[in-house]
């Protein structure tokens, strides 16, 4: 079955930050944006990129892997949730080990935030708030197929969602479209090719030393975690006993099924 999934066009975006007023709206976020634009070149250029939670899939979500209060969820369908605040000990693993800068650390809050996926809206069919609103479609969300549909790659721009740091390897959920083909996107090479300006005497890279590959969960001993029908509902205050479901009793008539 296909997957909705947001494909990420830095080449349509032009910084209107639509997307970031929008990200407030969410319910599940208070007020606060979990998506940050970005100057790609701010010296020599006005272009701009939307950064946002790429929902690691494997491995999976290194944030929630590191997080030793499993105060990371995913969803059932491989929404990567932001931290529960009953639950998060404010030890910032989860800032640190993300590859791609994501997470977020509230100080006044003290819990860990990011991008959720609008997950009170996707997991009822509906697009998530920044995509919503993006008036050149450099945030899409949908299937491939979907994706294809509406034109955007008719001029070439190709998907990709497998990123090397190094010799680790990582496939996200979510897309970075490029406009040339990349079966694998080494963003250490590109760190190491970049321009450096005017200085000269630099040492030698060293991206590319001291790495060693990811390894699964399983083979690193961390525990498999499997989240709630809806991560984000409240948990019962410490000290309360949830209400019981109540039950018909059989031996008392329905109210519906009273002689008029």
């Amino acid at each position: 079955m296909s997957v909705e999934r947001i494909f990420l066009d830095p080449s349509r975006c032009i910084g209107c930050r639509a997307c970031v007023a929008a990200c407030r709206e969410c319910d599940t976020h208070k007020g606060e944006t979990m998506i940050f634009i970005d100057y790609i070149d701010r010296g020599n250029t006005v272009a701009t990129s939307p950064t946002l939670c790429m929902h690691c899939e494997e491995p999976l979500a290194p944030c929630a892997q590191v997080c030793p209060a499993q105060a990371i969820l995913v969803s059932p369908d491989g929404v990567v949730q932001q931290a529960d605040e009953s639950r998060c000990i404010n030890i910032r693993n989860c800032v640190y080990v993300c590859p791609f800068g994501v997470p977020k650390f509230d100080g006044p809050g003290r819990v860990m935030r990011k991008c959720n996926l609008c997950y009170d809206r996707t997991s009822v069919d509906l697009p998530p708030m920044c995509a919503s609103v993006c008036p050149t479609q450099a945030i899409f969300y949908g299937t491939y197929e979907e994706w294809v549909a509406a034109g955007h790659a008719r001029q070439g721009a190709k998907p990709v969602n497998v990123f090397s740091f190094g010799k680790q390897r990582l496939r996200t959920r979510n897309y970075i479209v490029l406009t040339e083909r990349h079966d694998e996107l080494d963003l250490m090479a590109l760190a190491e090719q970049a321009s450096l300006g005017t200085i000269s005497d630099v040492p030698a890279p060293t991206t590319t030393r001291e790495s060693a590959p990811w390894v699964g969960a399983d083979v690193a001993g961390l525990p498999q975690r499997v989240a709630p029908a809806h991560p984000w509902a409240p948990r019962t205050p410490p000290g309360e006993t949830p209400s019981p479901t109540p039950t018909k009793d059989p031996g008392r008539p329905s109210r519906e099924a009273a002689p008029t």
